[in-house]
């Protein structure tokens, strides 16, 4: 028996002929051979027909099965589908494997085995009973990891066997499925964010109200534009057909910036401080999409994602929509950068505004400092959370060294709102921090002093 996948095969097809069959004798299968054999011999030189009957039976038997099993002929198509195919670090997949026999015969016995990698648990193996013609069987197994990246499912395995326990054949399918383990995110506390005035939420409003939700801005003519769009104010002034064309809003843009630098980190693990910078990433770019922003994912080498593009912002919800997805995927297998500079990064973000900065930082020098304090300038509002890996690796039994409030000092004197991340602390805790310790911004509205997320607007 041979399979494949997606599509029905035929045992016909079987490059590994009866010598590859022939591997696939069972302890038992080989213990019968060997007696047979053993018992012919002893027949032989004895001269006792009787015993030499037996030998041959028994000899005749692992071979007769082995023949019926390798002539067997059937088709069958396998399929896997996974449920879902991203799921965060820690939470559950299940993976569902449909059989279908496509053959005018009825399967044997047939043990369904699917490989996985030892981190999303045993491999799963299950039991078929006969297969009818054209009947299906399906099945479904949990896999879970608390690592996030990217893990093959497959491939899948069929194992034949005789009704004696002789001979078993395997064969497996070439198809391959992805799991995709994202980091965990955890929801934030909603606030008023610096830059958010201009782009989303009221200030948006305000300006559709005026504005209404097409700006009319003239160009010319095209064949096919609806008539029905003609601006004859600019018609007459330019001397040519004139239609309106419609262009949205412009959405505010957040950067989420990711400190991936090696010497930047100590420890492994699930709860290292790397990775705690990894799932704060997360939570703050799925937390921004969420309030209506244009994010950008930003490392210290200066590569954004997805597909690396670092010249601007999604332009618009769907588009964004579809990047989330990108960008959580590049997250789930990020892994430490041999740089050891932010310079890359600073280079990317001194084009212009750049709207609100989200950084994430490990261990910072003095010079790192210094230049993580110069990307203030090339954005509205910045908020930075640094991690001490160092105290990390202590468990927190250790007050944070003095180096890491000269560094956080220096942040703060450059307009960011600089926070130090203490082991195992809780993101929406310090999110909330931020908006409170964000410098002053007054209100038209109330006439009173607010917090901002990043600082000025």
């Amino acid at each position: 028996m041979t399979a494949g996948s997606p599509g029905p095969v035929d045992d016909s097809d079987d490059k590994g002929g009866l010598r590859a069959a022939l591997g696939g004798l069972t302890t038992r299968g080989r213990s019968f051979l060997a007696a047979g054999v053993a018992a012919a011999v002893c027949a032989f030189v004895l001269g006792q027909g009787d015993l030499l009957r037996v030998g041959l039976l028994l000899a005749v038997l692992p071979l007769v099965c082995v023949t019926v099993l390798y002539r067997t002929r059937y088709r069958v198509v396998g399929s896997r589908r996974l449920s879902p195919s991203r799921v965060p670090a820690g939470a559950e997949a299940r993976v569902h494997l449909r059989m279908d026999n496509v053959s005018r015969l009825h399967t044997g016995l047939l043990m369904l085995q699917d490989r996985v990698p030892y981190v999303l648990g045993p491999r799963p193996r299950f039991v078929l009973d006969r297969v009818e013609p054209g009947g299906v069987r399906e099945v479904s197994y949990r896999v879970r990891s608390d690592l996030r990246g990217r893990y093959p499912l497959g491939p899948l395995q069929l194992q034949l066997s005789d009704p004696f326990g002789m001979c078993e054949l395997t064969r497996s399918f070439s198809a391959y499925d992805t799991l995709v383990v994202v980091p965990r995110t955890e929801p934030l506390p909603p606030l008023r964010l610096a830059g958010e005035a201009s782009g989303y939420g009221e200030g948006r409003q305000r300006s559709l109200a005026l504005a209404g939700e097409d700006d009319i801005i003239p160009r010319g003519y095209r064949h096919g534009d609806d008539l029905r769009r003609v601006h004859w104010r600019s018609t007459a002034r330019h001397g040519e057909l004139m239609v309106r064309r419609e262009e949205q809003p412009q959405r505010a843009g957040c950067t989420v910036l990711l400190d991936t630098r090696r010497i930047a980190y100590q420890g492994g693990g699930p709860g290292s401080a790397f990775e705690w910078a990894v799932s704060g990433a997360a939570s703050a770019l799925v937390h921004m999409l969420e309030r209506g922003f244009a994010v950008r994912l930003l490392t210290d080498e200066g590569s954004a994602a997805p597909g690396g593009d670092t010249d601007g912002f999604p332009g618009s919800i769907h588009e964004s929509a579809e990047s989330a997805g990108l960008m959580m995927d590049a997250l789930a297998v990020v892994g430490h950068s041999d740089g050891g500079g932010l310079s890359r990064a600073h280079d990317v973000l001194r084009g212009g505004d750049e709207g609100l900065l989200v950084a994430f930082f490990g261990d910072l020098d003095e010079e790192q400092a210094a230049v993580a304090a110069r990307m203030r300038q090339r954005s509205r509002g910045a908020v930075a959370f640094v991690l001490d890996s160092g105290d990390w690796t202590r468990d927190g039994r250790t007050a944070a060294p003095a180096v890491g409030s000269e560094r956080l000092r220096l942040l703060r004197e450059a307009g960011w709102t600089a926070l130090p991340v203490p082991p195992g602390a809780e993101l929406a805790r310090l999110w909330q921090q931020a908006g409170q310790e964000g410098p002053g911004v007054r209100s038209s509205a109330a006439g009173t002093t607010t917090g901002f997320l990043g600082g000025r607007s």
